[in-house]
């Protein structure tokens, strides 16, 4: 019922938008307009009505067509920041992998055990690549500390950073160098090394104790003053290092002194 009525509601309409336009054509004459003229007014104003109604009826087309293809874009980001997670887990994990067995190797542990490819149980990792292993055989020679495994620690880090200069082992390799040659009494070369470190590594987890070594060396040099640029230099730079309360103590005894 209530269709009815708004389908005559809106017949009602056009006839009434007909004939004010028919009026208006007539220069307000009402009595120049046949039924004839009338209904042909009518007709006109249907037919636009539909025409508008079809141009709707297309721009939702086209509108249901963009939202079609934003839906799929949408899809295609998802997947996207879905391949992202992955890269990132895998970097963080190759990250976590690398830095384990640089620590593996600094303490001299042996090598790790891990599951085989069934995992069933575990074997020994024997292959190491020989970078690692290098290091190794020169880290042992510093642990060991006698004056021939000393002399053959420079060597053997000396050739290490020669062979792999872009190692990860490299600022490490070059402290314990240093801490060779301090050793050995070789107090220049080790101020060197010592500079090296703290260098090309400000930002490595050496970098303040090297300085601080590099400032003992000095002053077994008898160099107090550039002993206390870098002590002070450990103060500047690292404050929140272990080595900031020893530093600030050297540079007590030479003020004192």
């Amino acid at each position: 019922m209530t269709g009815g009525i708004g389908t005559k509601q809106q017949s009602h309409a056009r006839r009434s938008v007909a004939w004010v336009v028919a009026v208006l054509l007539c220069g307000g004459a009402v009595a120049c307009i046949t039924p004839a003229e009338f209904r042909k007014v009518s007709n006109r104003v249907t037919d636009l009505e539909r025409a508008r109604g079809g141009v709707d009826a297309n721009e939702r087309g086209r509108v249901a067509d963009l939202g079609s293809e934003i839906e799929a874009l949408k899809g295609r980001i998802q997947e996207l920041e879905g391949r992202v997670e992955v890269a990132e887990h895998r970097a963080e994990t190759a990250l976590e992998e690398a830095r384990a067995a640089r620590s593996e190797a600094n303490t001299g542990a042996a090598p790790g055990v891990v599951p085989d490819g069934e995992g069933s149980g575990g074997t020994e990792t024997s292959a190491v690549s020989e970078e690692v292993q290098r290091y190794r055989e020169a880290y042992a020679q510093w642990r060991t500390g006698t004056p021939e495994s000393l002399a053959a620690c420079v060597d053997q880090f000396t050739k290490f950073l020669q062979s792999f200069p872009a190692s990860d082992y490299a600022d490490d390799a070059t402290y314990w160098l240093a801490d060779c040659y301090f050793k050995q009494g070789n107090f220049s070369a080790a101020v060197l090394r010592f500079d090296d470190v703290a260098r090309q590594y400000p930002s490595g987890n050496k970098a303040a104790d090297a300085l601080y070594r590099q400032g003992e060396a000095l002053l077994r040099m008898g160099h107090g003053k550039a002993a206390g640029n870098a002590f002070e230099k450990v103060l500047r730079d690292y404050p929140d290092s272990a080595r900031a309360p020893e530093a600030k103590k050297q540079l007590d005894l030479l003020g004192a002194g």
